[in-house]
């Protein structure tokens, strides 16, 4: 029976290290999921955070251009309102001009006409004279 006995404990010990190596592996396995999945976890997060810099970089850039452009369309807008201040001017300007050549012209045409009829007036004159 010892015979029986000790095979017997040398089976057990046996299924027992068995049992006890399969523990092992399992939990050596078991950590390198765990070990893998933080990795790929860790990993994700990066790869999302750098994808979130790339799409933000260009928004990012989007908006500081947007605030130029807004910054130089005021610009413009001051520089057409003084534009339009001076065309404004120099057409009244112009216009005034344009209203005292004409009197100019009024007063000319007044000046030949009243010589005409200061001619006319004399050259009667002197027919009335001589007659």
């Amino acid at each position: 029976m010892e015979g029986a006995k000790g095979e017997g404990g040398s089976l057990e010990s046996s299924l027992l290290q068995i049992v006890h190596e399969h523990q092992r592996r399992a939990t050596r396995i078991r950590d390198q999921t765990d070990k893998a999945k933080k990795d790929a976890l860790r990993t994700a997060v990066r790869v999302s955070d750098l994808l979130v810099d790339a799409v933000n970089g260009g928004v990012q850039e989007s908006f500081v251009n947007e605030k130029r452009i807004e910054v130089e369309i005021r610009a413009l807008l001051s520089t057409i309102m003084r534009y339009k201040k001076q065309t404004d001017q120099w057409l009244a300007a112009t216009h005034a001009l344009n209203s005292v050549l004409k009197e100019i012209g009024d007063f000319e045409n007044w000046m030949k006409i009243m010589d005409y009829d200061c001619k006319s007036i004399n050259a009667a004159i002197r027919n009335i004279h001589q007659v």
